[in-house]
């Protein structure tokens, strides 16, 4: 159960849009915008930044997904660990590629260029942050500028979420549950 209790009423408040969209883009309620609802500019907020972080760029949803999912493990956050595994596959993104994530730096499964981004999320998830010179120059040679800035974008926004959740103790929806538990191995649980 989650540490402060998700707004009940959210169908009727004044933030019923927003989560009717975030129903429609994520396939469920998530519990911690209807916790984040008790302060509702800073969900108006954090749902533009969201979609901002998420709207078409240079990276695409599947490995924005792989990046979030990524940078959720290394900051032990299993109810956004959860989130992105749903999100990935719904991107796109195969079990079979989810269950390597954790060993990306060596699986055929990935190319350098994901290897390059996930290596990124891994090293920014932890803290303190362990991305070297050198990791973020690997990152040049396959992104340009406003790509990096998009992956960041990712990375930081989990970094928010990561905090939030694990804080909280949010209460983890059933389906990413189901989701997450497809393709937990013994090298990411």
């Amino acid at each position: 159960m989650s540490r402060i209790t998700p707004i009940p009423d959210y169908e009727t408040s004044e933030l019923a849009p927003l989560f009717k969209q975030a129903e429609k883009w994520m396939g469920f309620q998530p519990n911690d915008g209807l916790i984040m609802a008790h302060k509702p500019n800073l969900l108006i907020s954090f749902f533009s930044l969201a979609k901002a972080v998420y709207d078409e760029g240079y990276i695409d949803a599947g490995l924005k997904r792989m990046i979030g999912h990524i940078s959720s493990l290394s900051a032990g956050c299993e109810y956004c660990s959860a989130h992105t595994a749903f999100s990935a596959k719904k991107s796109g993104i195969s079990e079979e590629k989810m269950k390597s994530l954790w060993n990306f730096q060596t699986s055929p499964l990935f190319s350098d260029k994901e290897r390059s981004a996930l290596n990124i999320a891994l090293k920014s998830g932890m803290v303190p942050n362990q991305v070297s010179d050198s990791d973020f120059e690997d990152l040049k040679t396959h992104f340009c500028d406003a790509a990096i800035v998009e992956i960041m974008g990712v990375i930081s926004l989990f970094g928010f979420l990561n905090r939030w959740n694990s804080t909280f103790k949010t209460e983890l929806e059933v389906v990413p549950k189901k989701a997450y538990e497809s393709i937990k191995t013994i090298d990411n649980a």
